[in-house]
């Protein structure tokens, strides 16, 4: 847990089938990360998969950024409250009223449910590609920051953003509001498909409550140690 009592490092299980999954998951003997599946785990294996990584011990952060109509959207966080998953997200462009039908839909009879959060802008965006292409003529943090304050307007936990936004988020909504971040790497390795990167440790300092660590963790000569070295500087 991070210094404000929450938070921990996840780790993104971007592989296409189940087995190659297990393997990567079986070299933890003393840790039981937090974990992340993507659209491609998810669609190629189904709900299943999340159950199985569920019972080997693991919590996990369903990432399926979910935008559509409120109704549908409604009734899909329905059936993915069932999967007992931790944390699940959606698009925050779907704007509040879908959104607060989303938290409806993950509630549970007894009041219980994963954390809900809000995607503000992907990493992979960037400021100028967003104001030409998405003619969103705002600057990015300002951007993210006013999706963070609908995310919260319709009761939502916290938002997905860059470690870059995390800041601005905090100041726009507090900092019991959470901020989950993609977009890591360790300060010699390659940026990869991300524009908006930051290190470990400067997410720490950043305000970032989670940190999603993808390819630097899962492509590394030794994932574990490669994990280990991503919470040392997280959360150490």
């Amino acid at each position: 847990m991070n210094r404000n009592g929450k938070g921990d490092v996840i780790i993104a299980l971007d592989f296409p089938t189940a087995q190659e999954t297990y393997d990567f998951l079986a070299r933890f003997q003393d840790e039981k990360p937090f974990v992340k599946i993507g659209m491609e785990l998810f669609y190629a294996q189904g709900p299943q998969i999340v159950r199985d990584i569920k019972a080997r011990g693991h919590k996990i952060f369903l990432d399926l950024k979910l935008h559509d109509i409120p109704n549908t959207v409604k009734r899909a966080m329905q059936v993915l409250s069932a999967l007992d998953v931790d944390m699940v997200n959606l698009h925050a462009a779907g704007t509040i009223e879908m959104m607060k039908a989303a938290l409806t839909g993950l509630t549970r009879p007894d009041g219980s449910r994963p954390l809900l959060i809000a995607v503000t802008q992907l990493t992979s965006t960037s400021e100028e590609r967003m104001q030409k292409e998405l003619l969103i003529n705002a600057g990015m943090a300002e951007t993210v920051a006013a999706y963070a304050k609908n995310a919260q307007a319709a009761g939502l936990d916290g938002v997905v953003c860059s470690p870059l936004e995390a800041a601005p988020v905090k100041a726009a909504c507090g900092q019991d509001f959470r901020t989950v971040t993609p977009g890591i790497r360790f300060a010699d390795a390659a940026d990869d498909d991300q524009s908006r990167v930051m290190t470990p440790e400067k997410a720490k300092t950043a305000g970032c409550d989670w940190i999603v660590v993808g390819r630097p963790i899962t492509r590394a000569e030794d994932p574990v140690a490669a994990y280990r070295r991503c919470v040392r500087e997280f959360l150490g």
